[in-house]
Parts: C-alpha cells; sequence; structure tokens
C-alpha cells in the first residue's frame, strides 16, 4: 500500500502541503520581507515536520508483517507518558542549564581580558 492509500492519508496529504507546497512562498520577496507572515509559515513548516515523524512512526506501527494485525493505532497512558516525561526531561535539564551556564554579556567578558586592561592602562598614560 502507498502513503497516500492508507488510513492516514489526510495526514500523508497535509504533510506533502506544509513541507512541499508551503515552503515555495518564500520564493516571493513580500513572503519573506514580512515578519510576521515567515513566522506563520514557520510554524506551518513545523507542523509539517511534526507529521513528517508522526506518519513514519504512525503508520509503521499500524501496519504489521501479518495482515490479520493491521489495524489503527491508538495510543496507551504509556505512550503518552512517554510523550510527556521527555518534555518534562528537556524542560528540566533546561532549566538546570540556565541554573548552572548562566548568560554573561560579551562586553563583561571583554573588560576581563589581558588586552582590554593593557589598552585601559595604556589611555590612562
Amino acid at each position: 500500500m502507498e502513503p497516500h492509500d492508507r488510513p492516514y492519508k489526510y495526514h500523508y496529504w497535509v504533510l506533502i502541503a506544509c513541507n512541499v507546497i508551503a515552503p515555495n512562498a518564500l520564493w516571493f520577496k513580500k513572503v519573506r520581507g514580512n515578519t510576521v507572515v515567515l513566522f506563520i509559515w514557520s510554524l506551518i513548516v513545523l507542523v509539517g515536520m511534526w507529521l513528517e515523524r508522526f506518519v513514519i512512526i504512525v503508520a509503521s506501527l499500524a501496519q504489521d508483517n501479518l495482515p490479520s494485525s493491521w489495524r489503527v493505532f491508538e495510543s496507551t497512558r504509556w505512550d503518552w507518558a512517554t510523550y510527556l516525561g521527555t518534555i518534562g526531561l528537556f524542560l528540566f535539564l533546561f532549566m538546570l542549564f540556565i541554573r548552572l551556564l548562566p548568560m554573561i554579556s560579551i562586553f563583561e567578558v571583554r573588560t576581563l581580558l589581558p588586552q582590554a586592561k593593557s589598552r585601559r592602562m595604556r589611555a590612562d598614560d
């Protein structure tokens, strides 16, 4: 069976529209120049990329080697727990990263360098 004949055919065609057709609008300067339109277009492509992974994973889970076990995939609570757990792990590690490695402005780092001190000494003379 081809992807457009399966139970997930609507997902497949939305995926094609978001990943193949929508990015072609970026050939026009009016689309590239407008920040709001460009942001909306990036969200459309993001949905298409998410649908690509969805179609690959869910369609492969729905179509087993035995035709008697073909079915539409329905997520279980363990699937949702894994999904939410990965989001929670990412947020935890991100917050830990922000806490342990805070942002330092380049200006502050530049004043700490030895070259900056020697220039300041020369300017004071």
